[in-house]
């Protein structure tokens, strides 16, 4: 394992030991293969060292009320800690971490038992409220984190720029064939002329030469991104001649209180911990009457396909959740097109 792995390793530890709830609790570490017992057991260590006393649960239990350790879920002052689809069905777990071991979430196996023996890997990632990606054992990430746990923890800036860091460099190559789509949905969007935009989580900046063209050239386009390395890419993409750069989180903008005439988020509102949060966040900064632009190049049915999911009806993007998020934060929501070739909402600031 090289230092920089090792280091990762650490960092992501050290967030799901942040976002597991204080006190006695009984956790399973489940998923496809090995990754899942080598999570657990890395995990236990970390507990331990960090003072927080955790018992690692060996082998598999088929019966825990005749099980000779007794059954894992009696409340003790400890952690306990369990690994793999052997464990007996029908149990309940104060914390399931699920573990992905393909790209798109793709394991080709089986998901625990504690989902139904026959259950599928999708059902257990579905119900897990923590989901780490360890395609790459290396370079593990947590790519997603049940509500109630998402706002504890510093997971949330060191996870986003674990994923998006090491893949800024081919970001453009794998999907700069979108740059039509962007240059559509801003003209769609009727982004004013003369205006100030913030692109907020801008990546390579694929949106910033349609932004600038909108706007003309005595408008203001301001881009924002968590990640160093995307706004490295966006530079060296000469893409900063139509932008100022600016390294922040999402949630909290170095901008003033109703400073733009638009928001763009493309792809943002998925990787937020929050939304209300953070579409209040993007409200702030707004002007009364000002837009909030969500868009994606793919509709959300292909996007879940492309990461091997099912859409569920309680996703941040789904329409009713959308409704409901943008309407508590001050916006009213104009538009919902989830398309097959693109997702585009259009929300006026109240």
């Amino acid at each position: 394992m090289t230092s920089a792995s090792r280091a990762r390793w650490n960092e992501l530890l050290a967030g799901i030991a942040g976002l597991l709830p204080a006190g006695p609790a009984c956790v399973l570490v489940d998923g496809h293969g090995s990754q899942p017992g080598i999570l657990a057991d890395r995990l236990a260590d970390v507990l331990n060292a960090c003072g927080r006393p955790c018992l690692r649960l060996p082998g598999v239990i088929a019966d825990w009320n005749t099980a000779e350790s007794g059954n894992p879920c009696i409340p003790t002052t400890t952690i306990r800690l369990a690994s793999g689809p052997g464990w007996c069905p029908g149990q309940r777990w104060d914390l399931m971490i699920w573990v992905r071991t393909a790209p798109g979430g793709h394991d080709g196996g089986v998901g625990n038992g504690a989902h139904g023996a026959n259950g599928s890997r999708r059902e257990g990632e579905d119900a897990a409220a923590i989901v780490v990606d360890m395609h790459d054992p290396d370079w593990p990430v947590i790519r997603r984190v049940a509500a109630p746990l998402a706002a504890g923890g510093p997971w949330y800036l060191t996870e986003t720029r674990a994923f998006f860091a090491v893949r800024a460099a081919t970001w453009d190559a794998k999907f700069g064939d979108d740059l039509p789509a962007y240059a559509a949905a801003i003209a769609r969007a009727g982004v004013r002329h003369d205006g100030t935009v913030v692109d907020v989580g801008c990546g390579t900046g694929r949106a910033l030469p349609a932004l600038r063209q909108a706007v003309g050239p005595r408008g203001t386009v301001i881009a924002v991104d968590v990640t160093p390395e995307m706004l490295l890419a966006a530079r060296a993409a000469g893409r900063a001649a139509h932008a100022a750069l600016v390294l922040a989180d999402a949630r909290r903008l170095p901008l003033a209180d109703d400073s733009a005439d638009a928001v763009f988020a493309a792809g943002l509102v998925s990787h937020l911990p929050d939304t209300e949060a953070g579409l209040g966040e993007l409200a702030r900064i707004t002007r009364p009457r000002g837009l909030l632009v969500l868009f994606h190049p793919s509709g959300r049915a292909a996007l879940a396909a492309r990461h091997g999911r099912a859409l569920t009806p309680d996703e941040p993007l789904a329409s009713g959740p959308l409704r409901q998020s943008t309407r508590a934060t001050g916006w009213d929501l104009a538009t919902y097109d989830d398309a097959a070739d693109h997702f585009f909402a259009l929300a006026v600031r109240r």
